[in-house]
């Protein structure tokens, strides 16, 4: 009797964590580990409050579809956390697949990456997942916390110079394209032959040691408009980045790396406008091999 009632038992309890199961870990995480947690809590400081066509913010974090995943990645990533955890419910059979066929997808987190704030953006993903579906995401920065001071100081002292509210919100924008070109050098070494000398892929680069390729270009630019309170995003083809930035109800293309070109056997700097604040038609017009972009992805500018 006491082996039936034993075996009866451990029935009962594998069917509540079969069935509960996701309840069940979220009690056992919360008490094992408390900073793995199924609701984001307070934002980072570069918390984005707006959408975009491809990734939304949720408050829902029991993903039902892929699409949920997409929005559950973007909203703990643009939340500005470095580790969040969430559980695939019984009733979406496929979503531990989906999880992983997410996680290694490089070209849509990248794709994700683009919609945050550039020091919310990450350098390395990390998911982690197992059979009874928790899921926990971990990431890297792209910015440390030096870096953000440094360059948070650079922008506060070029601020009063470079965005005069008497002028219109084009011609700070121009004023501003214009400084990052004029004191940033490509850095064909890191491009060309991957000589790291310099933080060029990245605001640091252009703003503190004057060396930029086009992540750095493009990150530079984006922490000005934020500066404006512009909405923007950055959007990438398969080997280059450039700013994305609505003014005035329509989204435009902005190209600081290619409005900034090199030029051999020249000592003085150029700048060019050819690629500033232009439609998409316009862009593809001019070059389309480097802005041959995802349109689904980057729908905001699709012709």
């Amino acid at each position: 009797m006491k082996k039936v009632l034993t075996l009866a038992l451990l029935m009962i309890i594998l069917g509540l964590t079969i069935n509960y199961r996701e309840p069940i870990l979220k009690l056992i995480d919360g008490y094992l580990y408390p900073n793995n947690v199924t609701s984001l809590g307070e934002v980072g400081p570069y918390y984005r409050n707006y959408d975009f066509n491809y990734v939304k913010q949720t408050t829902n974090f029991t993903p039902n579809s892929k699409k949920d995943l997409l929005n559950i990645y973007y909203t703990f990533i643009n939340a500005g956390k470095n580790q969040f955890t969430f559980y695939c419910p019984n009733e979406y059979e496929n979503c531990i697949e989906d999880v992983k066929e997410l996680a290694n997808n490089q070209d849509a987190l990248s794709d994700i990456n683009n919609f945050v704030h550039p020091f919310n953006s990450f350098n390395n993903i990390e998911t982690k997942f197992d059979s009874m579906g928790r899921v926990t995401i971990n990431l890297t920065k792209n910015y440390n916390a030096e870096q953000i001071n440094i360059i948070n100081q650079k922008v506060a002292q070029l601020t009063p110079s470079l965005i005069n509210n008497n002028l219109s919100v084009i011609d700070n924008i121009k004023i501003i394209h214009d400084y990052i070109i004029n004191n940033t050098k490509y850095d064909s070494k890191r491009s060309d032959e991957n000589i790291l000398t310099y933080d060029s892929n990245i605001a640091y680069g252009p703003l503190i040691q004057g060396y930029g390729i086009c992540g750095g270009y493009t990150d530079a630019m984006q922490l000005f408009l934020e500066k404006l309170n512009i909405k923007n995003f950055r959007i990438s083809s398969n080997n280059h980045i450039w700013n994305a930035v609505y003014l005035d109800g329509k989204w435009y293309n902005l190209d600081l790396t290619w409005d900034d070109p090199v030029i051999t056997n020249l000592d003085t700097d150029v700048l060019e406008h050819n690629f500033f604040m232009i439609d998409t038609a316009k862009l593809l017009e001019i070059e389309k091999t480097e802005h041959n972009f995802n349109q689904e992805v980057y729908s905001e500018l699709s012709i």
